[in-house]
C-alpha cells in the first residue's frame, strides 16, 4: 500500500511508454467504434433508430431551414423535428432540440451545402483539425498529437456529433494567443459565444488580468455576430431564439430530459441526488461564486499564465449548470497548460497522477454516474481547479522563500 500511494504522490508510474501505448489503446478502440458503428448503421441510422452523429441531426437539420428561409423554424421543437426527419426521408430519429443563438447559423447552412454524410464529415473533421492543431501548438511535443487525439472526450464527442472540438480550439486558441496577440485573442473568445454557458467567468478573468484590448476585441467580435446574424436573418430570428430559452431552461436542465448522468454539473448532481431546482441553483451559485474568487485570485496574481489558463478552462466547464461529458473535451485545454508548466518547472506532489485522472474521467464518468450516482467527473475537476490553485500559491510561496511545509499547512 505504502509503495502504491508513493507511486500516486511521485507520478512516477507514469512513463512516457505507458501514455504512448495507453493512449494507442484508446485510439485504436475510437477508430474501429467509429468504423463499426457506421458499418453496421442502415443508411446513416444506427441500430438504436439514431442518426449516425446523433446531436448533428440537429445542426443539419438546421442548416437546410437555414437555407430554406426558414431559419426561425428551428427553435420550435415539432418543426425541427419535422426537419431532421426529413434529412431521413421521413423515417422516425429521435428530436435533437438547437439550442444555439442566431448567429451559428451560418456554420449549419455550410454543413447543409453538403449531402448529411458529407456535412458529418466536414463537421467533425475541420473541428478535430482545429482542437489537435491547438493543441500542439501550446505544447509543440511529439507525443501532443497522439494524446490529445486519444483523450476520451474526444471519442465521446464523435460519437454525438458535437461541437466540443471548436469550444476547446476557440478556447486553447485564445490563451495561448492571449499574450503575444490579444486582439485576435479577443475574436476568438468572441466566437465562443455560440456556447455561452462557458463564458461566465472569462471576462472576470479579462478584468482581472486588466487584459483591456482582449476585452474590447470581444465585445466587438460578439457584438460584430450578433449585427450580422440580424441583418441577415432578420428579427424574429433573434425573437425565436429568446423564446426558445424557456424550452431549453426546463426541459433539458431543470427537468433533465437529456439524462443527468450525462451532465457533469453540480446542478445536475444536486438534482440527481434528490434535490429540487431552487436548491440546485444554490448548489451551484455557490460553487459559481468560488470559482469565481479563485478565478479573479489568480488572474490579478504574477502566478505563471500557464497556471491562469488551465484554471480558467476547468472552472468554465464547472461554473455552467449544463455542461455534458463530450463538453470535456474542453478539459484537454486545462491538462495540456499545466503539463506544459510541470514541463517546464517540475510536477509537484500527486500531480501527475491527477492530471492522469482528468484525462481518462470523460470515458468513465456517465457510466459511473448512471450506476451509482457518483459524479466522478464534476469531483475531478474540482479536484484539479484546487489542484491549480495549489501550485499557484506554492509556486509563489517558492519565489519568496517561503519552506514548502509551511506553505503547504
Amino acid at each position: 500500500m505504502n509503495e502504491i500511494l508513493r507511486a500516486l504522490r511521485t507520478g512516477d508510474w507514469l512513463t512516457a511508454a505507458r501514455i504512448k501505448s495507453y493512449s494507442v489503446m484508446l485510439l485504436s478502440f475510437t477508430v474501429v467504434a467509429v468504423i463499426g458503428w457506421i458499418a453496421l448503421s442502415d443508411h446513416l441510422v444506427d441500430r438504436n433508430g439514431k442518426p449516425i452523429g446523433t446531436d448533428f441531426s440537429n445542426v443539419y437539420a438546421a442548416g437546410v431551414l437555414t437555407l430554406q428561409g426558414h431559419a426561425a423554424d428551428a427553435y420550435d421543437p415539432p418543426l425541427q423535428h419535422a426537419a431532421e426527419k426529413a434529412v431521413f426521408d421521413g423515417r422516425d430519429v429521435p428530436f435533437f432540440g438547437w439550442h444555439y443563438p442566431p448567429f451559428f447559423f451560418a456554420i449549419a447552412a455550410v454543413t447543409a451545402l453538403l449531402p448529411y454524410a458529407g456535412g458529418l464529415a466536414l463537421w467533425v473533421f475541420a473541428s478535430l483539425a482545429a482542437y489537435l492543431a491547438v493543441m500542439r501548438a501550446i505544447l509543440p511535443r511529439p507525443e501532443t498529437l497522439l494524446v490529445a487525439a486519444a483523450f476520451p472526450a474526444t471519442f465521446v464527442n464523435i460519437g454525438h456529433g458535437q461541437n466540443a472540438f471548436f469550444t476547446a480550439a476557440l478556447l486553447g486558441g485564445a490563451m495561448l494567443t492571449l499574450e503575444c496577440r490579444p486582439w485576435l485573442a479577443g475574436v476568438l473568445i468572441g466566437l465562443l459565444a455560440y456556447k455561452p454557458q462557458f463564458g461566465v467567468l472569462i471576462p472576470l478573468a479579462l478584468v482581472a488580468g486588466s487584459r483591456w484590448s482582449t476585452i474590447a476585441a470581444a465585445a466587438a467580435t460578439v457584438a460584430a455576430l450578433v449585427a450580422i446574424s440580424y441583418l441577415a436573418l432578420g428579427r424574429e430570428v433573434w425573437h425565436a431564439f429568446f423564446q426558445s430559452m424557456n424550452f431549453t431552461q426546463t426541459v433539458v436542465l431543470e427537468q433533465g430530459g437529456t439524462g443527468w448522468e450525462k451532465i457533469q454539473s453540480a446542478f445536475s448532481a444536486a438534482r440527481r441526488w434528490g434535490a429540487d431546482i431552487h436548491t440546485a441553483y444554490v448548489v451551484q451559485t455557490t460553487l459559481a461564486l468560488l470559482l469565481a474568487a479563485g478565478v479573479a485570485w489568480l488572474w490579478h496574481s504574477d502566478a505563471a499564465f500557464e497556471l491562469k489558463a488551465s484554471a480558467l478552462a476547468t472552472a468554465s466547464l464547472l461554473a455552467t449548470p449544463y455542461v455534458l461529458d463530450y463538453d470535456l473535451v474542453v478539459l484537454a485545454v486545462a491538462i495540456v497548460f499545466f503539463v506544459r508548466h510541470g514541463l517546464a518547472h517540475g510536477f509537484r506532489d500527486y500531480e501527475i497522477s491527477l492530471l492522469a485522472c482528468a484525462w481518462i474521467v470523460p470515458l468513465l464518468s456517465r457510466s459511473v454516474a448512471g450506476l451509482t450516482t457518483v459524479p466522478l467527473g464534476l469531483i475531478v475537476m474540482l479536484m484539479l481547479f484546487a489542484l491549480t490553485l495549489r501550485r499557484a500559491s506554492l509556486d509563489r510561496a517558492s519565489e519568496i522563500g517561503v519552506p514548502a511545509h509551511i506553505a503547504q499547512a
